[in-house]
């Protein structure tokens, strides 16, 4: 395993972030998430890896996703040796503080976490999503104040506008408090939009991108026109990735350069987004015990500048997806 500082911050972060919204109970998980006991193999094997970033967030399976990952990080490593990312934002239920990120959800969304995840503080807190009724002051004091209380170390955010972080972190800075030091945002060979607009500022920020869905949701780890468990069933699928023609060809392309190479699609495409000087880390939603494998063959994978070149050549300008109200759940 590889190791890099998240941004410019002093926070050491394996490479690769283990994934968590695959882990769930069967009673709130998604169709295709693992039960506890199908999750065991993909933990051990993220320990065995060097895999220390792990990534979750409250509302994966409402809830299940952090007592899993705080389970398996007593049972199968120390908390000292984690890096435990978790988020806020989306519905837990219908309550005042259930959903968002106002002063009463901060508070109260974080105890809660740290409940399911049995431990007293996180590493890095996200916003999931960004909050257009809350104000950002009110954001970005609740959440300074978590880091002051020792329930928090570092804060990140996800998935919105450049104008809209640029606007938070500016708060943060007129008032003294914590910045984000990381963005995790939508990056992979089939959305390259934050290349337009998000990249630039977090190289200036010093803000290091840990991509969620570096693989396209599977699409680019297999040929054109292969469904998985996951296509079929995710919700988000259809508004994530428009089925254009440019996504063929290039998908055609990671397959021709992965047979080329004698490598997975996934190792291909992961070693794409990890040549990005902005990114930190992908994370990888591993459900079986290759993901990891792929992923970490990546981090030995240097792309020719010819192979490079035709991976990009067939991408077009499109409607960046993932930052609107349409991928919010519904409250319980």
């Amino acid at each position: 395993m590889k190791y890099t500082r998240l941004g410019t911050s002093g926070l050491v972060i394996s490479r690769l972030a283990l994934g968590c919204m695959t882990f769930g109970d069967s009673a709130n998980a998604l169709k295709w998430a693992l039960s506890e006991e199908e999750a065991e193999p993909i933990f051990r094997q993220a320990v065995d890896l060097g895999i220390t970033f792990w990534d979750t967030a409250n509302v994966y399976s409402f809830g299940s996703s952090e007592e899993i990952v705080g389970r398996a990080i007593k049972k199968y490593t120390r908390r000292e040796d984690i890096v435990l990312a978790t988020k806020l934002f989306y519905p837990m239920h219908s309550g005042p503080g259930g959903s968002g990120t106002s002063r009463k959800a901060v508070m109260e969304q974080i105890d809660a976490s740290l409940t399911r995840l049995g431990t007293d503080y996180v590493d890095l807190y996200q916003i999931h999503r960004l909050d257009h009724e809350t104000p950002a002051e009110e954001t970005m004091e609740a959440l300074h104040d978590l880091v002051k209380a020792g329930k928090v170390r570092y804060i990140g955010a996800s998935s919105m506008l450049s104008w809209e972080f640029a606007k938070l972190q500016y708060t943060a800075d007129l008032h003294g408090w914590t910045r984000f030091v990381s963005m995790q945002d939508q990056y992979n060979l089939l959305m390259r939009e934050e290349e337009r607009e998000m990249f630039g500022l977090l190289a200036d920020q010093g803000v290091g991108s840990i991509p969620w869905s570096p693989l396209a949701r599977g699409r680019l780890t297999r040929p054109w026109g292969e469904q998985t468990r996951r296509s079929e069933s995710d919700p988000a699928y259809g508004r994530l990735f428009v089925e254009e023609e440019s996504n063929r060809k290039i998908i055609e392309e990671v397959q021709s350069v992965a047979q080329a190479r004698g490598v997975s699609m996934a190792t291909v495409a992961l070693a794409w987004v990890l040549a990005n000087t902005v990114v930190s880390a992908p994370i990888i939603g591993a459900s079986k015990p290759h993901h990891l494998a792929d992923a970490a063959a990546a981090l030995d994978m240097s792309l020719t500048d010819e192979e490079t070149t035709r991976l990009e050549a067939h991408y077009t300008p499109r409607f960046a997806t993932g930052m609107s109200a349409a991928d919010r759940p519904p409250a319980r």
